[in-house]
């Protein structure tokens, strides 16, 4: 238990060597890991998306592959493709950037949508399909991909079915007051190259990624009082009225894998409910489609967890494991 909260406080000082912002972003992008599902990282040109998404790729001591994702990027180029060696008389097939370990897909709305959807079966069944032939990848496998919501020319949206393949979606936004503005100029100034992230510096290799993977799913107990909260969590985004379609199973499915991360990054073998507020709302409103109406009013998937949030009664009594 305490070799598991040191590995995910490792990584966690890692991302915030080359991160600043949001104190409790670092935490969250860590929970992925442990949780074994992909993440977004949804942020404003240059507001640290990038850096954040790299901060948690060197943060692993395993194969890790960045994509620069642009418009004429075809699924070949992310899979792989049979390569025909006329000298040698046969195909070889060359492995694309998804056979990794972490795959960083940098603004991967810029990807074209036959792209994207290459990316489905990886992400979901962790095997991909190319020429007919089924090969797993590796394990662990995590996809980060980051992506710019301002500039609409050039890019294609996300479909509903690939978000709700990522275990949450991180806004990161601009600094939040001057102190860390001067932090980034600062660090700026101490740093002898202008990309850190490439500095050696890995904590975690992939043997023990694995254990503590394993660790997160049988060594951290959820009581049925924490189960209910969930599940009237994810009913209830069904029912607001301002909600066309609302959380998915799996939305639920991944709320409790990343409340279970929060418990253990916070030395806990245990979930309370504040793990579960932590990260609901990152974890639920990328799963969220509104009323076209209230779209149009200026009405956000954010608010309306918020509002399901202060709905639900927070459960005050937890049994021990038993």
């Amino acid at each position: 238990m305490e070799d598991s909260r040191l590995v995910c406080e490792s990584i966690i000082d890692r991302v915030n060597e080359v991160f600043v912002g949001d104190l409790t972003a670092p935490e969250e992008a860590a929970g992925c890991g442990p949780g074994q599902r992909s993440r977004a990282v949804r942020g404003l040109p240059r507001a640290g998306e990038d850096a954040a998404g790299k901060g948690i790729l060197e943060g692993h001591r395993r194969r890790n592959e960045a994509s620069a994702v642009y418009s004429r990027l075809l699924p070949s180029d992310i899979l792989g493709v049979s390569v025909w060696r006329q000298n040698e008389g046969r195909f070889e097939m060359v492995r694309g950037p998804v056979f990794t370990n972490v795959l960083l897909a940098d603004e991967i709305n810029r990807a074209p949508p036959k792209t994207q959807a290459a990316l489905l079966e990886a992400m979901e069944e962790r095997q991909v399909t190319i020429d007919g032939q089924t090969m797993s990848l590796g394990t662990p496998f995590l996809v980060l991909a980051t992506q710019n919501p301002i500039e609409q020319e050039g890019t294609y949206p996300l479909p509903e079915a690939q978000l709700d393949r990522f275990l949450f979606k991180l806004a990161t936004g601009y600094p939040a007051n001057g102190d860390l503005e001067n932090d980034i100029l600062l660090r700026r100034i101490q740093w002898q190259k202008g990309r850190p992230h490439r500095r050696p510096g890995a904590r975690v290799d992939v043997d023990g990624f694995v254990e503590l993977q394993q660790f997160t799913e049988t060594g951290v107990y959820v009581d049925q009082a924490i189960v209910d909260y969930i599940t009237r969590l994810v009913r209830l985004t069904r029912e607001h009225p301002s909600v066309a379609v609302g959380v998915s199973p799996r939305g639920g499915l991944a709320l409790l894998r990343v409340s279970r991360s929060i418990a253990l990054i916070h030395g806990r073998d245990f979930v309370v409910p504040d793990d579960v507020k932590m990260v609901v709302s990152d974890a639920l409103s990328h799963r969220i489609i509104l009323n076209i109406e209230d779209t149009l009013e200026g009405i956000r998937p954010e608010s309306v967890v918020d509002d399901v949030l202060g709905q639900v009664p927070v459960p005050t009594v937890l049994r021990w494991r038993p």
